[in-house]
């Protein structure tokens, strides 16, 4: 592939988000959902013809997909590689607009902070983010700083002790990068956790990856393998969605699994 090194690819790039409301769009569509149009103009404010004219920028530019289904456009980030993009423009953004900061001064919140009760990008960090207005809204924050999904992968403390118990067993190793290690994959194989054949390889996704979680200050755990987890956890109800925003409550099954694999004790 040729790189534009004049700069023009990466500037219409940086335009499609240069908007606070096409920005905020990518940013709730990080819960890996498909949203439709109504939904993305009410978690925005914006009014539905607003909404549509920004949806189509997004699409023509290729960061958004859209389906149709009867008199519903849905839509939904293009592909895992825009999330990580997005995702990593997102923890770019808050740091640098932290380091900006007087001292003494709280971060102003940032596109990706939840908009009422609206299912968001990963949250900011606490100091960055908005009181809660209400106690419904008080619930689902700390609801979601227990257990999230951030995209396709687990987040929050339960994202960030799995990627802690990973590395502590010898399952992943961060010696030179994130990678999972032989005795790893052995044990994804005993789960019948499988990872998808072309991640690692170039123009797939990358096996692990390292993400910011905004809640903890800490690092959960992306990437196909994030996936995997996330999808298994799901698919064995070892977790289950709160309600129809990101947050997720560990099951009874979810806290005797999560014990008996890998030792971690799940309040």
């Amino acid at each position: 592939m040729t790189v534009d090194l004049r700069g023009s690819a990466l500037a219409a790039f940086a335009a499609l988000l240069a908007d606070p409301t096409r920005a905020a769009f990518c940013c709730a569509l990080l819960d890996g959902r498909a949203w439709t149009a109504g939904e993305l103009a009410r978690s925005a404010g914006v009014a539905p013809s607003t909404a549509s004219e920004h949806l189509s920028r997004l699409i023509t530019g290729g960061l958004l997909a859209e389906a149709r289904q009867g008199r519903h456009r849905y839509v939904r980030l293009a592909s895992t590689a825009v999330a990580t993009v997005i995702e990593d423009l997102a923890v770019f953004a808050q740091a640098t607009a932290e380091a900006a900061a007087p001292t003494g001064a709280a971060a102003a919140p940032t596109a990706d902070a939840p908009a009422g009760d609206a299912p968001a990008g990963d949250a900011p960090a606490p100091a960055a983010r908005s009181a809660p207005r209400n106690l419904g809204e008080a619930t689902r924050q700390s609801a979601e700083a227990r257990a999230r999904t951030c995209y396709d992968h687990l987040a929050g403390r339960l994202g960030v002790t799995l990627a802690d118990a990973l590395l502590d067993h010898g399952l992943v190793t961060d010696r030179a990068g994130l990678a999972v290690t032989e005795r790893g994959h052995h044990w994804l194989a005993a789960q019948a956790i499988e990872l998808p054949p072309h991640a690692g390889r170039p123009g797939g996704r990358p096996v692990v990856r390292s993400c910011l979680d905004w809640t903890e200050r800490r690092s959960h755990l992306g990437g196909a393998l994030g996936a995997a987890l996330c999808r298994t956890a799901l698919d064995r109800a070892w977790v289950e969605r709160i309600g129809t925003g990101r947050a997720l409550k560990v099951t009874p099954d979810g806290c005797r699994a999560l014990r008996e694999l890998l030792g971690v004790e799940v309040s």
